[in-house]
């Protein structure tokens, strides 16, 4: 059936129009359903003026809606294939803006949900590199100590609390800074300060504290410490800050005769003789001949010349040498205050290493006051140190000189560091140990260490024999 463009439509015929055109619709979407092969052609060709254009747009809408109810109701059964193409391009269309509107929901939902507050990120996390080799020495380190906590747990425990122990642990773990001891017989510290300023070699250092005027501690370098001209031509020796601490309770003075009974690798010595401005006479002792090596290296490098370098084991000096102002015993120890500078200690070390230190101990401490001058005018001074945190090679040592000889602790003169213990576990110490000093490193940021100062005031040594104390 076909119009003229200039025939005018009535109301009627648009209506049986769009009826025809529905149903032809119907039949091409039931004969696509039921996967006919065959295209049905329409008999009726359309060709409607401008006053139809508006009716078609209302027909396509009505359509699309129709087809977008029969794809809700039995969506399974439409395929892409099988749709015209205006219902493709809806279909997506539709489909596209529902997932848009999901993700928004989801999105809006995550941000209430979180609430999430964006931070800067700090210099030390942008410049902090982790590397997983440090990773898992770190956890290897980790679980060793816990394999061995079981075993060194009743001694620690008595003498920290838990969390005091979990932070001496975890401080034990971490390198103390690298600190240097200015040698005054050549230089002043302001100078050695000034020369790496100047230098500009990346050098940076401050003072390590109010209580000594010749320490720097160096926090990063550029250069080896180990090798500037300044530390070849002896303006400095490496040394850790808790080793000034002994030879400064020692307090030396000029012109007199000292003995430092475990000398080696010579810090402590050398410190003294500065002290002593190269006056008097300074004993520096060894019993390792290898290790003595060192000492006369320093002592070389540092320009030194007061000194006597001998290798006598030093329970026997007494019989060898006495009549001393002051003596410097840094005793050998089994080293559970130094555990970040040899990790080692957490496995090597049992409680036989433990009582063999301990006799070690007892013998050369009652050396170095025999080997002491009670009648001395400056002196009669006889200082005890180690790098050990256990009381069994500390306060029982000295608790047992005390009932052995005829001395009295007195005050170190050291202005900071912890009171020794008058009791652990079940004993009981002498009342006057409390004289005594304790350093940690989760608390005074040094090597762990014991330092105690007695005074000489007779040279009659007791015949009886004091009593033996088990650590079982």
């Amino acid at each position: 059936m076909e119009f003229d463009n200039d025939t005018d439509i009535s109301d009627n015929e648009k209506t049986m129009l769009v009826e025809q055109q529905t149903s032809t619709k119907k039949k091409l979407l039931d004969s696509d359903s039921e996967g006919e092969d065959n295209v049905i052609e329409s008999d009726v060709e359309f060709d409607v003026n401008d006053k139809c254009s508006q009716n078609r747009e209302i027909d396509d809408e009505q359509i699309i809606h129709q087809t977008e109810e029969e794809e809700d109701t039995d969506s399974s059964n439409n395929d892409d294939t099988d749709l015209l193409p205006i219902e493709k391009a809806n279909k997506k269309l539709k489909k596209k803006q529902k997932e848009e509107q999901k993700l928004a929901e989801e999105e809006m939902h995550d941000m209430t949900a979180q609430q999430y507050v964006f931070t800067f990120p700090t210099q030390e996390e942008l410049t902090d590199v982790t590397n997983l080799k440090d990773i898992q020495q770190r956890i290897k380190d980790v679980v060793m100590v816990l394999s061995d906590f079981k075993r060194l747990r009743d001694k620690l425990m008595q003498i920290f609390s838990l969390d005091e122990l979990l932070e001496f642990l975890e401080a034990s773990e971490v390198q103390r800074p690298m600190t240097i001891r200015t040698n005054v017989l050549k230089t002043r510290r302001r100078d050695i300060a000034e020369v790496f300023i100047k230098w500009n070699v990346g050098v940076n250092l401050d003072p390590i504290g109010k209580w000594t005027k010749i320490g720097l501690v160096v926090y990063s370098s550029q250069v080896p410490m180990g090798a500037t001209p300044e530390y070849l031509a002896g303006h400095y020796i490496l040394q850790g800050a808790s080793s000034f601490l002994p030879v400064m309770a020692l307090d030396p003075k000029e012109n007199e005769r000292i003995l430092d009974m475990c000398a080696a690798p010579g810090g402590k010595s050398s410190h003294i003789a500065a002290l002593m401005k190269n006056t008097g006479v300074l004993f520096s002792n060894d019993v390792n001949e290898e290790r003595i090596k060192a000492v006369v290296g320093n002592f070389h490098r540092l320009g030194i010349m007061n000194s006597v370098v001998c290798t006598y084991d030093g329970r026997k000096l007494p019989s060898v040498i006495k009549g001393f102002d002051r003596v410097l015993l840094d005793a050998p120890c089994t080293g559970t205050g130094v555990v970040s500078k040899d990790p080692s200690v957490k496995t090597n070390k049992d409680e036989v290493d433990i009582q063999r230190c301990c006799t070690l101990q007892r013998e050369l401490l009652l050396a170095a006051i025999d080997c002491a001058n009670a009648r001395s005018e400056s002196g009669g001074i006889i200082v005890y140190s180690t790098c050990s945190v256990l009381p069994e090679e500390n306060e029982w040592v000295i608790d047992y000189a005390l009932r052995k000889r005829d001395v009295k602790l007195i005050p170190t003169g050291l202005e900071f560091g912890t009171e020794g213990f008058t009791s652990y576990r079940q004993y009981r110490f002498h009342p006057s140990l409390k004289l005594t000093k304790r350093f940690y490193p989760h608390v005074h940021n040094m090597d762990g260490f014991f330092v105690a100062k007695l005074k000489k005031f007779s040279n009659i040594v007791h015949k009886n024999k004091a009593e033996e104390v088990s650590f079982d």
